[in-house]
């Protein structure tokens, strides 16, 4: 059961950029194709806690996947060209070009990415924020 937001309310103002942020994830998120896998991977002595997104891109060559880091949303393209060359007896194999965006919280940190046996793992970081505490003077007035 998906949840409907409603930043419109006459309280929330200022919200309308994440409120069109969240229906273009939503028209995004329909499309199914690449499958992927999204995993927790536990803190450890030296590393923050972190994220591997996982997708199935069999088929396309490092050169034809493309990964962004526009705002907070990571963006995730991949573009094959079809090969004219070819004569096909039977194509379920389609060339098709695809775009898989991800909202990252605030703070959180594109560590890399890695291209093997036709998956694409790309790994996200979230540092342990600083811990800033201020002092506020309290004025007197008479």
């Amino acid at each position: 059961m998906s949840r409907v937001l409603n930043l419109s309310a006459p309280f929330l103002l200022g919200f309308d950029e994440i409120e069109r942020t969240m229906d273009r994830l939503a028209k995004a998120a329909s499309d199914g194709y690449p499958p992927y896998n999204i995993e927790r991977i536990e803190r450890d002595d030296n590393r923050p806690e972190r994220y591997r997104i996982t997708l199935a891109v069999a088929g396309f060559t490092r050169e034809e996947l493309d990964i962004t880091l526009e705002e907070n949303q990571l963006i995730i393209r991949g573009r094959q060209l079809d090969d004219k060359s070819r004569q096909y007896l039977h194509r379920g194999i389609a060339a098709r070009q695809f775009q898989r965006v991800f909202l990252l919280a605030d703070g959180m940190e594109v560590a890399g990415a890695e291209l093997q046996n036709g998956l694409l793992s790309v790994d996200l970081a979230r540092p342990e924020p600083e811990r800033i505490i201020r002092r506020i003077d309290i004025q007197a007035r008479d």
